[in-house]
C-alpha cells in the first residue's frame, strides 16, 4: 500500500502507537539526499517571480474550451455578450488577447490540468499551506516548510549562496507560506526582505537633521553614514550576540546604496507599466531580478488586483483582474526581453480553481482544477504552449459543474509546482522535497 494512503487512512491514536511523535514522521525530508547539479544551477541562472492568486481563480480566463457545454448545464446562464473566445479558447475580455500575443511570441505556456485528486479538499487554509509548501497536508497543513525556505537551505547545502549573498528572497506580500521553516533550521540571511512597490529598503535609517553634526549637515552631499548612525550600529551589535545579526548591520549601508540603485534604474524605451499597484509592483520586481542576480525570487501574490475568492458577482472584476494581470505580465516580459534576460520565469497558480456554474449570486464557488502559467524562463523552459484537455463531470446534486482532465490528457498534482521551481534550480530528484510528486513535465524542460 502507498505510504501516503496508509498515514492518511489511519488514526492519530494509531499513529502515535507507530511513531515516536507524529511531527518527527511528518515533517523530516532528510536534505542530504538531494540531488544537485551545480552545472545546472549556474548555467540556467534561474530567477523566480511568484504571483499567487489568493482565493482560488477561476480557471475560465485561459479555458473556455467546455464553454458550450458549461451554458447547457449552468444552473443560471452566462452573459455572452462579455465572453468571447479567442483562437485558443482564452476569454478575450478578461486578458485573453494578451495571452494570445504572449502564446505567439513563445513567451507563455499555459497547463490547464492542475488537478487536486489526492487530496480533494476545497478549504482556502490547507490548500494554500499545501501549496505553498509543496506537500500534501497529513495531519496538519503546517507541518512542513515553505517551497523558498526549503530551496534556500538546499542552495546553501551545495555552497551557492552563503551569508554574503545579497538578497536572495524577497517578499511584496509580507509573510506568506512560501517562507514558512517548518522543521528546518533557516539561516537568518535566508528570510525574505519585505518591501513595497517603491522598493523601500528594510535596512534604511531615517536621518533628520538630529543625527547629523554641524560639520555633516553642511557638507555637499550629506553622508548617509553619520557619527552618531555608527555608534548606533555599534550600540546595538554589542548588545546583540548573534552573529548574523552583526553581519546585518555591517550590510546596512551596502543594502541602502543597492535599493538605491535599483530605485534609480530607468526602463527601456517604449517599455511602460499599467499605472497601477499591481504593475509597479511586477516592475520593481523585475527591476531588483535584473539588477541583483543574487536575488532569486521575490513573491508577488496578487495585491493591487483584488482577492479571488468569486463566490458572487464575479463575471465584471474577474475580467478586469485578469486584463490587468495578464497585461501587466506581457509588460514585464517585454522588458525582460529589451535587457537580454532569458534565465527569468514567472509563475501564476492558486490554491484551487472554481466550478463553472454560475450561482445564484452569479459567481463561482470552489473547484479543484485550475491553471497554471508560466511565463518566460527561455533557457531552460521549452515552448510547449497550451497543455491539458478538460472535460465536465456529470452535475451534482447542489449543482455544482466541475471540470477535470479528460482520460488521456496530461495532468498533474499541484505539488508538482514546487517540484518544478526545485528542478531549475538544479535539484535533478525534486520529488524527494514533495512527498513523490515530479517536476511539471509535458516537454516542459530542455
Amino acid at each position: 500500500m502507498n505510504r501516503r494512503v496508509f498515514l492518511k487512512g489511519m488514526s492519530l491514536v494509531a499513529m502515535s502507537a507507530l511513531f515516536p511523535t507524529l511531527t518527527s514522521a511528518a515533517t523530516t525530508i532528510d536534505l542530504s539526499k538531494v540531488n544537485f547539479d551545480s552545472n545546472k544551477y549556474l548555467n540556467n541562472e534561474a530567477q523566480t517571480i511568484m504571483i499567487y492568486l489568493y482565493g482560488g481563480a477561476s480557471e475560465l480566463g485561459g479555458n473556455l474550451t467546455n464553454f458550450d457545454e458549461i451554458q447547457k448545464k449552468s444552473q443560471n446562464k452566462y452573459n455572452e455578450r462579455y465572453i468571447t473566445p479567442t483562437s485558443n479558447n482564452f476569454w478575450q475580455q478578461a486578458g485573453g488577447e494578451a495571452m494570445e500575443r504572449m502564446l505567439t511570441n513563445g513567451d507563455m505556456n499555459i497547463f490547464r490540468t492542475c488537478y487536486r485528486k489526492d487530496n480533494t479538499t476545497r478549504s482556502h487554509g490547507i490548500c494554500t499551506a499545501e501549496n505553498q509548501r509543496g506537500l500534501m497536508n497529513i495531519d496538519s497543513p503546517d507541518y512542513g516548510a515553505g517551497i523558498f525556505s526549503t530551496l534556500g537551505k538546499v542552495l546553501v547545502n551545495n555552497s551557492v549562496i552563503d551569508n554574503d549573498t545579497t538578497l536572495p528572497f524577497i517578499t511584496m506580500e509580507g509573510e506568506s507560506n512560501f517562507f514558512a521553516t517548518g522543521p528546518l533550521n533557516i539561516e537568518k540571511f535566508l528570510r525574505p526582505a519585505a518591501m513595497n512597490e517603491n522598493l523601500s529598503n528594510p535596512f534604511s535609517r531615517s536621518l533628520d537633521g538630529q543625527l547629523y553634526t554641524s560639520d555633516e549637515w553642511s557638507s555637499n552631499p550629506r553622508p548617509k553614514n553619520t557619527a552618531i548612525s555608527a555608534e548606533f550600529d555599534a550600540l546595538a551589535k554589542s548588545i546583540n550576540s548573534n552573529q548574523n545579526i552583526q553581519d546585518a548591520f555591517d550590510k546596512r549601508i551596502e543594502l541602502d546604496n543597492f535599493m538605491q540603485q535599483q530605485r534609480e534604474r530607468t526602463t527601456p524605451e517604449g517599455i511602460t507599466y499599467p499605472d497601477n499597484t499591481f504593475g509597479k509592483k511586477l516592475k520593481a520586481a523585475v527591476n531588483v531580478l535584473i539588477g541583483n542576480p543574487d536575488t532569486k525570487v521575490v513573491s508577488l501574490g496578487s495585491g493591487g488586483l483584488g482577492g479571488w475568492d468569486d463566490h458572487s458577482n464575479a463575471m465584471s472584476s474577474y475580467s478586469d483582474r485578469m486584463r490587468n494581470l495578464m497585461e501587466s505580465i506581457e509588460v514585464a516580459l517585454a522588458h525582460m526581453s529589451a535587457e537580454s534576460k532569458d534565465n527569468i520565469n514567472i509563475i501564476v497558480f492558486a490554491e484551487f480553481g472554481r466550478n463553472v456554474n454560475l450561482n445564484d449570486s452569479e459567481g463561482w464557488d470552489h473547484g479543484n482544477n485550475q491553471n497554471v502559467y508560466i511565463f518566460g524562463g527561455k533557457r531552460y523552459f521549452n515552448h510547449v504552449g497550451v497543455i491539458g484537455e478538460t472535460e465536465i463531470k456529470p452535475t451534482e446534486a447542489n449543482h455544482r459543474l466541475y471540470l477535470r482532465p479528460t482520460e488521456s490528457s496530461y495532468w498533474f498534482e499541484p505539488y508538482s509546482v514546487a517540484a518544478t521551481i526545485y528542478k531549475m534550480y538544479g535539484v535533478t530528484n525534486p520529488e524527494l522535497l514533495t512527498g513523490g510528486y515530479g517536476a511539471i513535465d509535458a516537454g516542459l524542460f530542455k
